[in-house]
């Protein structure tokens, strides 16, 4: 933060039993784009869970249970809010780990901090004031998408809004800024940047590849450059790496084109625990 918010905010954050943050292993945030059923989300998630721990990396599921920002009207847009959190739950439960999703409204955020370890505020709605304060008065971390018309620098009015609404543990998001029509760079300087703010950061290394609204009324992507852009942000300085992932993703109902094949997880989280454990000197 600012000399006027040193120590306002916690670094490292706490996340359920884990720890993401300063001097803290890599963080992968992780899952589908959207919850479609029990048994594939437990495939995911246990393959996912296997594959963290091996690496000695910290794991955090996610999955959304509403894709509230589809680009069509006759999108898929996921299981519901009841329906998603009993999944979450499970999940949870047999499997023993953290687990995330994104809420899109105020009334959203008491009945979803119940079962979620971490909040997650989606891009387009980082300015969205009572949306903030309603994650904030969950009591859990929130985790803070930078928006892609946002400039890092900005960012600060978010973490202020939390902090101001009584949330100290905070994490933000780096995922691509517009550039153009239907396209999204990554200037990496934003990692940095927002760090300076204190709180640990995060680099969504799929929506970062998006082609927003690109491919005839869906979102199209580029996934070879999701293993390029994930490494330059590990080496640039991250927190936490967020990746969506599938067994099939050409069969998932949402963001097939920027997701990494399931069983592609593993070689390219195997690079990035080297290049962090470079870049941080263990």
């Amino acid at each position: 933060m600012s000399s006027k918010g040193e120590n306002v905010v916690e670094n490292p954050v706490r996340i359920g039993e884990l720890e993401c943050g300063q001097g803290q292993p890599l963080t992968v945030i992780a899952g589908p784009c959207v919850l479609e059923n029990q048994a594939l989300a437990g495939q995911i998630a246990q393959h996912l869970k296997s594959t963290c721990q091996s690496l000695n990396l910290r794991f955090i599921f996610k999955a959304s249970f509403d894709k509230a920002n589809r680009t069509s009207l006759d999108s898929y847009r996921g299981v519901g809010l009841e329906s998603g959190l009993s999944v979450l739950a499970s999940l949870k439960r047999e499997l023993g780990i953290p687990v995330t999703t994104d809420i899109h409204l105020p009334d959203q955020a008491a009945p979803v901090a119940e079962v979620c370890d971490l909040l997650q505020i989606p891009a387009f709605l980082a300015r969205q004031t009572d949306l903030l304060v309603a994650a904030a008065a969950t009591g859990r971390p929130v985790n803070v998408k930078k928006g892609q018309f946002m400039a890092p620098a900005d960012m600060r009015h978010v973490v202020h809004k939390l902090v101001g609404a009584g949330c100290r543990q905070v994490l933000l998001t780096e995922r691509g800024t517009f550039f153009g029509y239907g396209n999204l760079i990554n200037d990496m300087r934003a990692l940095p940047e927002m760090r300076q703010l204190g709180v640990p950061v995060v680099f969504d290394a799929t929506h970062s590849v998006q082609r927003p609204s690109a491919a005839g009324g869906t979102t199209g992507g580029n996934r070879e450059m999701v293993a390029p852009l994930a490494r330059a942000a590990v080496a640039v300085g991250c927190d936490a790496v967020f990746l969506e992932t599938h067994p099939e993703p050409e069969k998932s109902p949402s963001d097939g084109p920027n997701m990494v094949p399931l069983d592609e997880v593993r070689p390219l989280l195997e690079q990035l625990v080297s290049l962090h454990n470079t870049v941080n000197g263990i």
